[in-house]
């Protein structure tokens, strides 16, 4: 495999696995072909030293985050959790399911999607997407989820995917809350939920929205809709961009489609010389630290994008 054979040359895949735990366990299971119960055990590390450890000792004594719920962004509850899931803190964790009681205990909903009662009296898609992926990770309120679901199948719309501002008459979908809720889905259909295929079919509408896009153009003009949408953050936060709606595509398994390959090479442009991805974006707001700084090479990014390539190469061959 070339990407991975260059990565191999470039002394990239010895740097990954250099960094954090959250870094490493990935790389293990996703670049290297490790035995599971290694990764595993790399993975029960994200609890105990770097990144992880370090955001379970912000959380406060209620079990919350940064004194909010939902902001200030980036400390709150909600993205703590949200990046824990995303460092790969493990199902059932005595810290994340008191951070989702928080969650749960705010929700002032009365239609079936999430309210955390921030100023909008009504449920907030993008939010409700966020919830069921937490929810379903750590293993929390399977009830909830499933009235989420129920929500979330019904806000889809007639193009495939989801706008939060739909209430407001948006008859288009929206990237960011497309790929919010697709990833809460995704979590959804992994741990087994009982409208699993209904949820796959609504997950492979959503694709199509955004393969009609090529992830970032207009199906009209076939314009570049925002250049944000090329410049690669992590965490992403609550906005898409290429490298993160990729990566879904490559972690749902979805089946080659040649539509996928302006954003491949997009992608591969991307990649510097030494053969690593630099981290392009970052979203002002409230951090607790900061794992990466713009304009430096980024571990996060070279991993997410060698895992794409790799898929892509499986898929199709070498881009």
């Amino acid at each position: 495999m070339a990407d991975l054979g260059t990565a191999l040359e470039k002394g990239v895949l010895p740097w990954l696995l250099a960094g954090d735990p959250a870094i490493r366990w990935q790389v293990m299971r996703d670049l290297t072909g490790a035995e599971p119960t290694r990764w595993r055990r790399e993975r029960k590390a994200v609890a105990e030293k770097g990144w992880g450890a370090r955001l379970l000792q912000k959380q406060d004594p209620g079990g919350g985050w940064g004194g909010g719920v939902y902001s200030p962004k980036w400390t709150s509850t909600t993205y703590s959790l949200i990046l824990l899931r995303r460092l790969g803190l493990e199902a059932g964790h005595s810290a994340a399911l008191k951070g989702c009681r928080v969650l749960l205990d705010r929700d002032a909903s009365c239609n079936g999607g999430v309210d955390l009662s921030v100023g909008l009296n009504r449920s907030e898609t993008c939010i409700t997407g966020f919830i069921l992926a937490l929810y379903r990770h750590f293993g929390f309120a399977p009830r909830r989820t499933e009235e989420i679901v129920e929500y979330l199948l019904r806000e889809q719309m007639t193009d495939g995917g989801w706008n939060c501002e739909r209430f407001r008459g948006a008859k288009h979908s929206s990237f960011h809350t497309t790929i919010n809720v697709l990833e809460g889905l995704k979590v959804y259909v992994r741990t087994g939920g009982r409208r699993g295929g209904e949820v796959s079919e609504a997950e492979e509408r959503a694709r199509e929205f955004f393969l009609r896009h090529h992830l970032y153009r207009s199906h009209r003009t076939g314009e570049v809709v925002k250049e944000e949408f090329t410049r690669f953050s992590f965490p992403p936060r609550w906005h898409h961009d290429v490298l993160r709606t990729l990566d879904y595509f490559a972690d749902s398994g979805a089946p080659h489609d040649p539509r996928l390959e302006d954003p491949i090479q997009t992608l591969v442009r991307k990649r510097r010389r030494d053969g690593r991805w630099p981290l392009q974006n970052r979203y002002p707001g409230k951090a607790f630290f900061e794992m990466e700084k713009p304009g430096k090479a980024s571990r996060w990014n070279t991993l997410r994008a060698l895992r794409v390539l790799k898929w892509w190469t499986e898929q199709q061959g070498t881009p």
